[in-house]
């Protein structure tokens, strides 16, 4: 059943204007969700938030800081750019917060070409906003993923 929604603030920072309290936040969102409850223990702090480029965009109840959906989008080495760790806390799944978060992060990228691996429960989700699978299934830290591009 999909609950309404409720207000929350859109946030875009780069990752080196971010607040030590913003950065940590934000790891805690990932990790409670991607190490804890994926039960997928990984290294989530890959040294890429707080490079020059690297783009982080959350949405935060009206009155809080902490981010109750949150992804990022690094500028990847040959032009394109990449959008991972899609995340949203338990509390806020059903209200289409992860919907605003790439509507938010594709109107960044234009028309620069775009890449995300997705878990394969929301290839679908995905492709609603014009990415394409690419090769084959593979796992990445225990869990099946495609890659998937947008080239608009």
């Amino acid at each position: 059943m999909r609950t309404t929604p409720f207000p929350a603030t859109l946030r875009r920072q780069w990752g080196l204007d971010l607040s030590p309290s913003q950065l940590y936040a934000i790891l805690r969102l990932r990790q409670d969700v991607f190490v804890v409850e994926q039960n997928s223990v990984y290294c989530d702090v890959d040294g890429r938030d707080l490079e020059h480029g690297t783009r982080h965009f959350w949405l935060e109840a009206d009155g809080s800081h902490d981010p109750l959906a949150y992804l990022r989008l690094l500028e990847e080495p040959d032009g394109t750019l990449r959008i991972g760790r899609v995340v949203t806390s338990r509390m806020a799944r059903g209200r289409g917060f992860s919907r605003r978060l790439v509507q938010a992060a594709l109107a960044d990228v234009g028309s620069t070409p775009c890449v995300l691996d997705a878990q394969t429960y929301v290839v679908d989700f995905y492709a609603s906003f014009g990415f394409v699978p690419e090769g084959e299934e593979f796992i990445e830290d225990g869990i099946p993923h495609l890659r998937m591009w947008r080239t608009p």
